[in-house]
């Protein structure tokens, strides 16, 4: 590994950017530290990818049906513009914090590099557990948190998305908000919007369609025949379950598929598509009759070739990193792996498929989108997945490259490459003023 360079003494850093203590935020922090020994003269500007470009919160109040009033935190945070507007997701979700959405927000900046679309990092969040909500009070607060976050969103500033429990719908409340506040219809401020609201064909798969296409090239890359690999996912929404219905499509076995309302197994393999109308129909996998019930925490114990987790960040863990038997870790969920355990599985020889590239494929039809909305042409569902997979194939050639040339993981060799794009733009752009 090369000498780390010389780094000039910064100011103390704010408590909020600090990372003794602030979860997903420091496991962030440690995957930018291993990669400054690679970024040569630009190292000294690795200062810039540890502090957000600004980090919003806001008050969401909102009037439930009985007539009462409750608030709701929320949060939008810019990582970083150089390349682009920011662009990133939009999460309903009871366990939303700051240091989380900053996390997630630099991931979409090392992202979008990674995949060399113009985009910069963005991330937003509202602690709730939306379910608590009746479908008027989830508008009602959608409504309330885009007119507050308006102030820095926009299809030149900001562009929100769908992430954990929002969909087309809530983007079709948030497009509709800021097209009434700016008084003309606006419907590239979001992406992931229903198709006959500007929204793309092919973008509801696209993150899952991503993961099953770097995940079997880079199988095949490591001698691993889909056709007869075991496969288990966790998390089995529109990423898992996409994932894990076009890798049985493939040939591949899903043994085993884990959600929030436990964990099944079946050795002869699971039948997808009978799984994915039971859990629209119940919201889980949990008492789907063609399975095994399993206890949660033996679902890192289960004999697969394949382990896809699509859940939530810091799955994967040095508490159960060495009990993983998969040869294969496809990330289709952000930074569900942490850095101790990152160790653990190279030292045995798993290959891990970071989400910067692995679950890229979300952002980069939201790009496709985003373009077609400025044109007003629209592409057929055909040339979407198409375009799609020959980015997604590119993008991981380029960075197996990097790893092969570096002796580095796939993950360390992602962040060299989007924080290199990165920095090199905002070397070229310079300090204003």
């Amino acid at each position: 590994m090369p000498p780390t360079p010389n780094l000039p003494a910064s100011a103390s850093l704010p408590s909020y950017l600090q990372a003794s203590h602030l979860g997903p935020w420091e496991i962030y922090l440690q995957q930018v530290d291993r990669v400054v020994p690679y970024l040569g003269h630009l190292a000294c500007q690795a200062e810039t990818l540890k502090r957000p470009k600004r980090a919003l919160i806001v008050d969401v109040p909102v009037r439930l049906d009985n007539g009462t009033v409750v608030h709701y935190e929320g949060y939008r945070v810019q990582h970083n513009t150089s390349r682009g507007p920011g662009k990133g997701g939009v999460r309903f979700h009871q366990d939303v914090t700051l240091s989380e959405v900053m996390a997630l927000a630099a991931w979409m900046s090392i992202k979008n590099a990674a995949v060399n679309v113009p985009f910069g990092g963005a991330k937003g969040g509202i602690r709730i557990d939306p379910k608590t909500l009746s479908r008027d009070e989830l508008e009602r607060m959608t409504r309330r948190y885009t007119s507050e976050i308006g102030i820095v969103i926009g299809p030149t500033r900001d562009i929100p998305a769908p992430d954990v429990n929002t969909n087309e719908q809530v983007m079709a409340w948030m497009m509709d908000t800021y097209s009434m506040n700016e008084g003309a219809t606006t419907t590239g401020v979001v992406t992931g919007k229903p198709v006959d609201l500007g929204g793309s064909l092919g973008r509801r798969d696209a993150t899952g369609r991503g993961v099953f296409t770097v995940g079997t090239e880079a199988a095949r890359r490591i001698g691993l025949d889909i056709a007869t690999a075991r496969v288990a996912v966790q998390g089995f929404g529109n990423v898992g379950g996409v994932a894990a219905r076009l890798f049985a499509q493939a040939g591949a076995r899903v043994v085993a598929v884990q959600d929030h309302g436990g964990t099944i197994h079946r050795e002869a393999g699971l039948d997808v598509p009978a799984l994915l109308a039971h859990v629209a129909e119940t919201g889980s996998v949990a008492g789907f009759a063609q399975a095994e019930v399993v206890p949660c925490d033996q679902f890192w114990d289960v004999d697969c070739d394949v382990l896809i987790p699509a859940a939530l960040e810091q799955q994967i863990t040095e508490v159960n990193a060495g009990r993983i038997k998969a040869r294969l870790i496809v990330e289709g969920a952000n930074g569900p792996t942490t850095p101790g355990a990152d160790d653990i599985l190279a030292d045995r020889n798993v290959l891990v498929l970071p989400d910067v590239i692995a679950n890229a494929g979300g952002v980069t039809v939201s790009y496709f989108e985003w373009v077609q909305d400025f044109s007003s042409f629209f592409w057929s569902e055909d040339e979407i997945n198409a375009r799609l997979v020959r980015i997604m194939k590119e993008a991981l050639a380029n960075i197996w490259e990097v790893a092969q040339d570096h002796k580095v993981s796939l993950r360390t060799a992602a962040f060299i490459v989007g924080c290199q794009r990165i920095l090199r733009a905002g070397e070229l752009r310079g300090l204003y003023p």
